[in-house]
C-alpha cells in the first residue's frame, strides 16, 4: 500500500531532474560551452586509450623478455 505514493514521488523527482537537466543543456548549447565539454571528454578518453596502448606494448615487451630468459 505504501509503495504507490513512494513510487509516484520518485517518478516526480526523476521527471523534475530530467527537465532541469534539459534546461541546463539548452543553456549550454546556447552559449556554445557544450562543445568545450564534449572536447574535454573526448580528449580525456583519447588520452586513456593511448595510455592503455602504451602500457600494453610495454607489458608485452616485458613478457617477451621474461619468456626469453627461461
Amino acid at each position: 500500500m505504501k509503495k504507490g505514493p513512494i513510487t509516484f514521488f520518485l517518478l516526480l523527482a526523476v521527471l523534475q531532474a530530467l527537465s532541469a537537466q534539459e534546461a541546463d543543456m539548452d543553456f549550454m548549447r546556447s552559449t556554445g560551452k557544450i562543445y568545450v565539454v564534449v572536447a574535454v571528454i573526448v580528449a580525456i578518453f583519447v588520452g586513456i586509450v593511448l595510455f592503455l596502448i602504451y602500457l600494453d606494448r610495454k607489458l608485452a615487451k616485458l613478457e617477451n623478455q621474461i619468456n626469453d630468459d627461461d
